[in-house]
């Protein structure tokens, strides 16, 4: 049995007008894990999000999710994903209660199952007061909320989420991370594309970038920032010698600081105050700039039109 939620090999997919989306992708997703998907606009995301959850046909390659074939066995793989699009895709005209007992029903629940879930979904969204309202009277975040539970309305393994917070307040934006960290530590595998890094870097412990339908990087969200940017370790003294040397390391003096570049500035911070403290320097302060994941999409895309 595979360790895997969901495993992709050699996916390509090309549109009607030849347009190549994907050029051979692959990747494993560990079951478990909360994984992050980003790229620029156009960059293939949505297609291979697409093709897993079985809404994009593709042309070569395969996808299996928790060790079941997307294509021949599709029934199986569709009740094992939720699926929460960035469009949202609910009649507004229907009441939130008949929107979630209907999802329910298409994936085969019972109708008594079908109303527990419901409720279960309601009050863990906070819909329950407003159950019998259209959706056509919701906030766009009680919207984006009701999105999530449709997708969840059947218990999946595998939650995949297309730019879940977009366009909501940064209140809900953070309510909607600690559930969506509290269901993924409880075992669920968690699929996120997002334009928002700081969502991304703050939620996912895996994350692969694409650009131009292909993966250039994969790697824990930790390592892509060490191994991938130059940290600063910033060291404010009262009085700087002229002949200050320190061994290994690139720096510079900027007035009455010491400006050092680090790929792991955690690791290496005790070899450097070893070396600064035999020169018995007064310091005043001592300030770590770690690389953030957005300067790293940039740098590994060259994109800078699609941080939000």
């Amino acid at each position: 049995m595979t360790d895997n939620a969901i495993e992709i090999k050699n996916l390509k997919k090309i549109y009607d007008n030849k347009f190549e989306a994907l050029k051979g992708i692959s990747l494993d997703i560990p079951k478990g894990s909360f994984y992050g998907l980003l790229g620029p606009n156009g960059a293939g995301k949505t297609t291979t999000i697409g093709a897993i959850s079985g809404l994009v046909n593709y042309h070569n390659g395969s996808i299996t999710v928790m060790g079941y074939d997307n294509k021949k066995d599709y029934r199986t793989t569709r009740k094992l994903i939720g699926l929460s699009p960035q469009e949202l895709n609910f009649d507004v005209f229907f009441p939130i209660k008949k929107v979630l007992e209907f999802q329910a029903g298409y994936y085969g629940l019972s109708y008594n199952k079908s109303k527990e879930r419901t409720e279960i979904m309601l009050e863990q969204f906070g819909l329950t007061e407003k159950r019998n309202n259209s959706c056509r009277e919701l906030s766009g975040g009680m919207k984006r909320r009701l999105q999530i539970a449709k997708a969840l309305i059947h218990n999946p393994d595998v939650l995949i989420l297309d730019e879940p917070t977009a366009g909501v307040d940064i209140e809900l934006r953070h309510m909607l991370w600690d559930f969506l960290k509290k269901i993924n530590q409880d075992g669920k595998t968690i699929l996120l594309t997002t334009h928002y890094i700081e969502e991304a870097e703050n939620l996912c412990d895996r994350i692969a970038i694409i650009n131009d339908g292909n993966i250039i990087i994969n790697d824990t969200t930790k390592s892509l920032t060490e191994q991938n940017g130059h940290s600063k370790i910033l060291i404010e003294c009262d009085e700087i010698p002229d002949n200050l040397s320190i061994d290994g390391f690139q720096y510079k003096v900027d007035e009455n600081q010491i400006i050092i570049d680090t790929s792991s500035p955690n690791k290496n911070l005790p070899k450097i105050m070893t070396q600064i403290g035999k020169l018995n320097l007064v310091i005043n302060n001592i300030e770590i700039k770690k690389t953030n994941l957005e300067q790293v999409f940039l740098k590994l895309t060259n994109d800078k039109t699609t941080i939000k």
